[in-house]
């Protein structure tokens, strides 16, 4: 049986930020659940110990979390950010709505990173799917489960 791998697509940013969320989790929030459970299991009876199964299970999420990062880290696949002539991961691209007059900068990344407040959207995301491979000038429809709309990209950095 063979487990195929999902390459994780990041940022330098990203990356780092993943491999600081780890070392917080290993480090500082582990030790303080062990010793939560720890300090449940000195009370007494578990099968009536609150204190126990809640730091069990604040135990089991945390060590879901740590695995899902290690596996994110060891897959991962840094998005080179340098400039194109073409929309790529990495490239943040200026686009205008077809019909009006305001444009949006959108940041290309992986799914990971993801984050439409900060305007980071997914390489899988609709938009970034009809805008990769496409120069600045060029005019795209977007599919989305929404329906099709029309945008032009404006700029790519």
């Amino acid at each position: 049986m063979t487990t195929e791998k999902k390459e994780i697509y990041l940022t330098k940013e990203g990356f780092e930020e993943l491999k600081a969320e780890l070392k917080i989790l290993k480090t500082e929030k582990r030790p303080k659940v062990i010793n939560a459970i720890k300090e449940a299991r000195e009370l007494g009876d578990l099968s009536e110990n609150a204190e126990y199964h809640s730091a069990r299970e604040e135990q089991a999420i945390l060590e879901s979390r740590i695995q899902e990062l290690d596996y994110m880290i060891d897959n991962a696949i840094l998005i080179e950010e340098k400039v194109s002539d073409k929309v790529k991961l990495g490239s943040t691209v200026l686009i205008k709505y077809d019909g009006e007059d305001e444009t949006e900068n959108y940041k290309i990344v992986g799914s990971t990173e993801a984050d439409p407040f900060e305007n980071k959207i997914s390489n899988e995301s609709p938009i970034a799917k009809a805008i990769i491979g496409k120069k600045a000038g060029a005019k795209v429809t977007v599919e989305s489960p929404n329906g099709k709309y029309d945008i032009e990209i404006l700029e790519i950095k």
